[in-house]
């Protein structure tokens, strides 16, 4: 049985790691710490996996992991300066490359002008598409300061990028 849990996570860790890293560089904005946090996430899933009911819960663990982790940063008062790093994307057959990468460029510039905080809770509202409540029980807070960040986090971003606004009206 202990093969077949170290194979099934050896599995989920190849199929899952780019979702999760992509995750992970929407929340903190820099590629090497968000390899980082996907490897800090990954071994403790790594350590507690005997633990989890079921293997499909293995990235429920880590994604948890990543948050709790990326949350114990930003409460550090240490003051980090990083470079924002490449995340490589695969384009959609047919699609404006230059559009999406344009997109793309100011999307990462205008979340790594947000705070931390606000970062990681447009992260878990939107990309992660979580409510309200699941945003604050991950992030550990309360549901008011999930309200509140979003809010503006969401008003400094569409002062900031107003591109953005605009391409999403676009696809509406």
């Amino acid at each position: 049985m202990a093969d077949s849990i170290d194979d099934l996570f050896c599995e989920f860790v190849r199929a899952r790691s780019p979702a999760l890293l992509r995750t992970a560089f929407l929340l903190t904005g820099d590629r090497h710490l968000a390899e980082d946090l996907v490897q800090d996430a990954l071994a403790r899933t790594h350590r507690g996996r005997r633990r989890l009911d079921d293997p499909g819960h293995f990235e429920a663990y880590t994604r948890t992991a990543m948050y709790h982790q990326h949350v114990s940063w930003w409460r550090r008062r240490k003051v980090a300066e990083s470079l924002p790093g490449e995340l490589a994307d695969v384009a959609q057959p047919g699609s404006d490359h230059a559009r999406r990468t344009d997109l793309k460029v100011a999307l990462h510039q205008a979340l790594a002008q947000l705070t931390k905080r606000q970062r990681a809770v447009l992260v878990v509202r939107f990309f992660e598409d979580r409510s309200e409540a699941e945003a604050a029980d991950l992030l550990q807070c309360s549901v008011g300061t999930i309200k509140s960040q979003t809010s503006k986090a969401l008003a400094r971003m569409r002062q900031i990028a107003p591109e953005l606004l605009s391409a999403v009206m676009e696809e509406a």
